[in-house]
């Protein structure tokens, strides 16, 4: 485990949530970086995000952290922006995916929100965070 002052990206998730774990394990095969970080928003590190970051006080989704310079510990980006933000990250064909910038960002949040809503429904929801396989355990904060 890292300390949260890492300088690589971190991608908070619900990890209740089974679409979020999903997203987790595609995006642990398709990172050809392998330098994205997780965490659950029910961790520590999450907690000390939210923390850091009122503004995200109710956020249960999805939330990609990016690193800054020293004295700026970090910028966050939330719903449609953080899913667009894991587009770009994993490059390829997910670049495809950065046209969605085209859209106002109040529709895309519009449309993001409803799936969230209903994503418990869809992909079930965990009495517990999952614990990741062994060998990605690293790229996991607490």
């Amino acid at each position: 485990m890292i300390e949260t002052g890492t300088q690589e990206p971190v991608l908070l998730y619900d990890g209740q949530c089974g679409f979020c774990n999903r997203v987790v394990q595609h995006m642990l095969r398709h990172d050809r970086q392998n330098t994205m970080y997780f965490a659950a928003l029910q961790g520590e590190y999450g907690k000390s995000i939210l923390t850091r970051h009122p503004e995200l006080k109710g956020v249960d989704s999805l939330v990609f952290v990016e690193p800054l310079d020293v004295g700026h510990p970090e910028r966050v980006f939330v719903r449609s922006d953080a899913a667009l933000r894991v587009a770009g990250y994993l490059g390829g064909i997910w670049k495809l995916a950065l046209a969605a910038y085209l859209i106002p960002r109040p529709v895309r949040d519009f449309l993001y929100d409803e799936f969230a809503k209903r994503r418990y429904r869809w992909f079930g929801k965990y009495d517990t965070c999952l614990l990741p396989p062994r060998e990605v355990r690293e790229r996991f904060l607490d």
